[in-house]
């Protein structure tokens, strides 16, 4: 069976097959799931019409969330676009607007698409489907970039966390952000190495970045961060396709990433005692355990 536990392996897959990472990890879905690569290619499919009409309603029918605290911010962001006096460009304007809409749905108890998490679903949504407006990008080919999305968020999952309670929003918003920057560079003709690059920078630019409800919820910083996100994740991939080269690699920053957020975790329930390797190792299996 197709697999790899790290962004190393995963790059020495698609050298050896001369494949691009949406490829690898379509051929691992296949070969996990035991089904046919039209199967997966037709799920992969619907998960981005949901995605697309998560980001495209509220921008025509506003929704308030649940707490009260969001609601029309898409909507908001869209009128200022089209009165000509925007300061972002066409693909960061509509990004987030359409991240910021995804999380109207969500708020509201909509159906929108966990990537990787509900408070951080906005971002791959929202840069992916302005690229494809700017660009004119085939469905099929937003399939492929969604592919390779998930190729990161299972790296994250596998040899991290994706949990916010857990890891902050460095781990929440800032994975969802590495996985719409390595998309978003595969969509545009980028090298495997050049999507795990701008994955890298993500989470190096967002390194310590806590949760931080208001009022008891997440859903206004969460909407914000996620706006933030698509911007982080755009910056990312531009550095990347431009030659840009990260010095430090995907599966390094992830890993550095992760103890901080799991040392800080643990110390806020245990007090300021450092954690042995031993500790986040078993700490790490209890968490995947449970979560």
């Amino acid at each position: 069976m197709v697999d790899f536990k790290n962004a190393e392996e995963l790059l020495a897959l698609c050298s050896h097959n001369g494949q691009r990472i949406s490829e690898v990890m379509k051929r691992r879905e296949c070969d996990l799931g035991e089904v046919s690569m039209e199967q997966v290619c037709s799920r992969m499919q619907g998960v981005w019409e949901i995605m697309r009409q998560s980001a495209l309603t509220p921008l025509h029918t506003p929704v308030k969330s649940v707490g009260g605290l969001i609601g029309g911010e898409a909507g908001k962001l869209k009128k200022h676009q089209s009165s000509g006096k925007s300061i972002c460009g066409e693909v960061l304007g509509q990004g987030i607007a359409y991240a910021m809409a995804v999380l109207e749905v969500n708020a509201s108890m909509g159906v929108i698409v966990a990537a990787p998490t509900a408070g951080s679903a906005g971002i791959v949504p929202g840069l992916l489907l302005a690229l494809q407006q700017a660009y004119h990008c085939t469905d099929e080919q937003m399939t492929d970039a969604l592919f390779h999305a998930g190729a990161i968020g299972y790296l994250a999952m596998r040899n991290a966390t994706v949990a916010g309670a857990v890891g902050g929003c460095q781990a929440e918003v800032g994975v969802a952000a590495a996985m719409a920057a390595g998309a978003a560079v595969e969509l545009m003709g980028g090298e495997p190495r050049q999507s795990l690059d701008a994955a890298a920078t993500v989470l190096m630019n967002m390194l310590g970045l806590v949760c931080d409800p208001v009022g008891g919820l997440v859903e206004y910083p969460c909407q914000n961060r996620n706006a933030a996100g698509v911007a982080n994740a755009l910056i990312a991939a531009e550095l990347a396709l431009s030659g840009f080269r990260q010095l430090i690699a995907f599966d390094e920053m992830l890993d550095t990433m992760y103890q901080g957020s799991v040392t800080k975790f643990f110390a806020a329930l245990c007090g300021d005692t450092p954690l042995s390797a031993k500790d986040r190792e078993e700490l790490k299996a209890w968490l995947d355990k449970e979560m």
